[in-house]
């Protein structure tokens, strides 16, 4: 018998990969609803409000948190506030949708709180070598910026053991597809077939 779709919350430490691997589900497992996060940072080139993220003013938010409004919120490296509005995910999971909310351990902490039969998913790091790496490679951030990310990151591998399952980001396509699988949805069926190419 298959749970009834729900709330999956996946979070992890910083650049390990979150975004690349829901980007993936969404263009791929269009039965999945991606839940979009508000934000107070700027777009960056390329990012559309409403697709990427409801894109608020500082007051905007702070009414969002004084209604009771988000599901979860955070100021992430103290410098922008993340969050995750209520009504939608409320409303996709009353449509029989199967939730994904791809955000920080912070957030995920606060949405076990609020929803504790959500389904948590740790992603991690196939090493710490391969996560320093990632975190130095994206070449946005200072060398300041990338050492508190660093030092965040190992804080945030020590959440581990308060998920229900752990995925490793070691190949995109492969950890969407076991997230998918832990959704209680069906992997497509290139998991089943010897590659062509």
């Amino acid at each position: 018998m298959s749970k009834k779709p729900g709330l999956t919350v996946l979070a992890g430490p910083t650049a390990v990969g979150k975004g690349t691997v829901s980007t993936y589900i969404r263009d791929n497992y269009p039965e999945v609803w991606l839940s979009v996060s508000a934000t107070t940072r700027a777009p960056r080139p390329g990012e559309v409000d409403g697709v990427h993220y409801f894109f608020k003013s500082t007051e905007e938010f702070e009414r969002l948190i004084a209604e009771g409004e988000l599901l979860e919120w955070a100021v992430v490296h103290g410098q922008n506030t993340y969050g995750t509005l209520k009504s939608t995910v409320n409303e996709a999971i009353e449509e029989g949708r199967s939730v994904l909310l791809e955000i920080d351990l912070q957030g995920a902490r606060q949405v076990k709180e609020a929803v504790p039969d959500a389904k948590f998913v740790f992603l991690a790091p196939p090493t710490w070598d391969e996560m320093v790496r990632r975190l130095v490679g994206r070449g946005t951030e200072t060398p300041e910026e990338q050492q508190r990310r660093l030092e965040t990151a190992k804080l945030e591998l020590a959440a581990e053991p308060e998920f229900d399952h752990t995925v490793i980001n070691d190949d995109v396509r492969r950890a969407a597809d076991e997230l998918v699988s832990l959704m209680g949805l069906t992997p497509h069926a290139h998991l089943q077939e010897p590659s062509a190419r």
